[in-house]
């Protein structure tokens, strides 16, 4: 569910151009979105040439229900095998115990070696009290950049 920020029991963004958000809800929610480099204008060549790449994602949680949150990040080939990836453990937000205020998390890619042509990028997660709706973890801000 996409809502308006700062949503129910939420929180302002840092950035006030960011003014929605991704909802998930009881059931684990995942948004994948896949990046076709070459249809973005970068050649074989550039890519061979294993530009860094950086992710990056927010999320936070509602101040009356847990969640948990989620990304994998892939860089793929051509034939979209995987080439490296970023799965950090799943985050669990408290409530009780945090103050569910927007958080980043990043990741920068390199040496993964040529043949880079696709990136993969999913995020999500769920609440912990499976309550009907849209409680769970929100994400928004996310991005990718190459530096070629």
């Amino acid at each position: 569910m996409v809502e308006d920020m700062p949503g129910d029991c939420g929180y302002d963004f840092s950035d006030t151009a960011v003014t929605k958000y991704f909802a998930t809800s009881f059931e684990l929610c995942l948004k994948r979105q896949v990046i076709d480099l070459l249809e973005q204008g970068f050649t074989c060549e550039q890519l061979d040439a294993q530009p860094v790449v950086s992710v990056e994602d927010w999320y936070c949680g509602r101040q009356d229900c847990g969640c948990t949150y989620q990304i994998t990040v892939c860089l793929l080939d051509e034939n979209r095998v995987v080439m490296q990836e970023f799965t950090p453990e799943p985050v669990t937000l408290d409530p009780e115990a945090d103050d569910c205020s927007w958080k980043q998390v990043s990741h920068t890619f390199s040496e993964y070696g040529p043949g880079l042509r696709f990136i993969s990028f999913e995020h999500g997660g769920h609440d912990t009290k499976y309550w009907e709706g849209w409680y769970g973890v929100r994400v928004t801000g996310s991005s990718v950049t190459l530096q070629v």
